[in-house]
């Protein structure tokens, strides 16, 4: 009985932390630009989606409010687990850099195309969805389930508009409300 008397304090505060932990990962950010998100249309190939993309177009967010020239580096780790390298510019292309670092895993069943992401401790909270991407992976759209966040991104800072129309065109295909779309300075 002693013995869980000095553990209780601990197990509440884990507990407590949980809830808080959960609450927050549950909380949604603006708007659903899309109330019916789709699965995945296909598979993903993890060592073709390595490496940098560039954010085209987001659904704006506090934690990317201000953002330009944003990118996205995705490798694999020592681990199995893929490291992912948001970067952006505060306030204009030329702006301070800030910089998030996350690791994250597969979904299992999901053909590569959702990821647990996390930005901090153990705890796997995001969801990263590539709702559908170009076969050669010059694009790729950027969601999860419930519609309030969405990327679009190129290989290329600067793609010809030929492959920006297809991007916007797709995702709108795809049911997502491309007034919301903030584009991304580069």
């Amino acid at each position: 009985m002693a013995n869980l008397k000095n553990r209780l304090p601990v197990l509440l505060l884990t507990g407590a932390a949980l809830l808080a932990l959960g609450a927050c990962a549950t909380l949604q950010q603006g708007p659903s630009g899309n109330a019916r998100v789709p699965e995945p249309a296909k598979t993903v190939e993890l060592d073709r989606y390595l490496g940098r993309w560039y954010e085209l177009a987001r659904y704006e967010q506090g934690f990317q409010k201000d953002c330009e020239a944003v990118t996205a580096d995705y490798s694999l780790r020592d681990d199995g687990l893929i490291r992912v390298v948001n970067t952006c510019h505060e306030g204009d292309v030329n702006g301070p850099v800030k910089r998030a670092e996350a690791r994250a895993k597969v979904v299992a069943d999901s053909g590569n195309a959702k990821l647990k992401v996390s930005f901090f401790g153990p705890f796997y909270v995001g969801n990263y969805w590539v709702l559908d991407h170009a076969d050669d992976y010059s694009w790729a759209i950027v969601g999860e389930g419930s519609g309030r966040y969405l990327w679009l991104l190129s290989r290329e800072a600067e793609p010809s508009a030929a492959l920006r129309e297809r991007l916007w065109s797709r995702t709108e295909e795809l049911g997502y409300d491309l007034s919301m779309l903030r584009v991304t300075k580069h």
